[in-house]
């Protein structure tokens, strides 16, 4: 089985908890990445890594013109319910199924880092973008700024031996996310940063939510339910509020790729 179809198995697991119960919390990110693409009426976008559709919708509500991709049948399903208009497709971001030049913002928010190669899933992304266009990637922040570390270490520390690539901070290092734009020949015209608290109501709304996610599925396939639950109340244990609920404040950075040509 090939990684995208791995990664497709994984998040698909718990598609329908994934849609409801967490893939929301980044809207924050997803706003700032469609106002720096300039999405608005008539823009031909690209979801890449669309998930359930979430950062979908909201391009739609902007008059874009949306096809989205995923590698999760399951998640796939959810996305052509909740935007019926939309073209969206099964599929690997490292073979991508459309022409080149086909879409005047390619968007990939939290998915390149999950690429078996992120490098050649950003060239199809350039590939596919118009003269003119731009390439809008998001990913997570240092992890210093980002309260969910503690939970991945502790799904890491479970696991008998590290999951292969580079994880949920595969490119959040200062400078990476820049260096392999620049790998694909596009030119850097803007930056920035948004804020994504993950807001849970008690720890099993949590615990729900975060089982929907890729890494936790795989790490309970390796190590079982039970030892996982345990290490993750542990990590979390200090992020508590007044009532039981549990506030994760999580910091996203993102950048805006050009490719030479006319503007669309």
């Amino acid at each position: 089985m090939g990684s995208s179809a791995i990664q497709g198995e994984l998040w698909g697991a718990r598609a329908a908890d994934w849609a409801e119960l967490q893939e929301g919390m980044s809207r924050p990110l997803w706003e700032a990445m469609l106002t720096a693409a300039e999405v608005t009426e008539g823009t031909r976008l690209l979801d890449a890594g669309c998930g359930a559709g979430g950062a979908s919708l909201l391009a739609a509500a902007r008059g874009a013109r949306v096809a989205g991709l995923d590698a999760s049948p399951a998640l796939i399903a959810i996305a052509r319910r909740r935007l019926p208009g939309g073209d969206f497709q099964v599929g690997d971001l490292e073979a991508l199924p459309y022409g080149e030049g086909c879409f005047d913002v390619s968007f990939a928010a939290n998915s390149l880092m999950f690429a078996a190669s992120p490098a050649a899933a950003l060239g199809e992304l350039a590939r596919v973008t118009a003269p003119g266009g731009r390439v809008v990637i998001g990913v997570w922040g240092p992890p210093e700024r980002c309260d969910m570390r503690h939970l991945f270490e502790a799904v890491l520390a479970t696991r008998p031996a590290p999951p292969p690539g580079g994880g949920p901070f595969a490119l959040s290092g200062p400078g990476v996310l820049e260096q392999l734009i620049e790998q694909v020949g596009r030119e850097i015209i803007g930056t920035g940063e948004a804020d994504c608290p993950f807001e849970y109501a008690d720890f099993e709304h949590l615990w729900r939510a975060q089982c929907s996610a890729g890494p936790f599925q795989a790490a309970i396939r390796s190590v079982g339910e039970e030892r996982l639950k345990s290490a993750v109340a542990c990590a979390v244990a200090p992020f508590f509020r007044d009532g039981g609920a549990i506030r994760l404040d999580n910091r996203f950075r993102y950048a805006v790729a050009a490719r030479p040509g006319p503007a669309p």
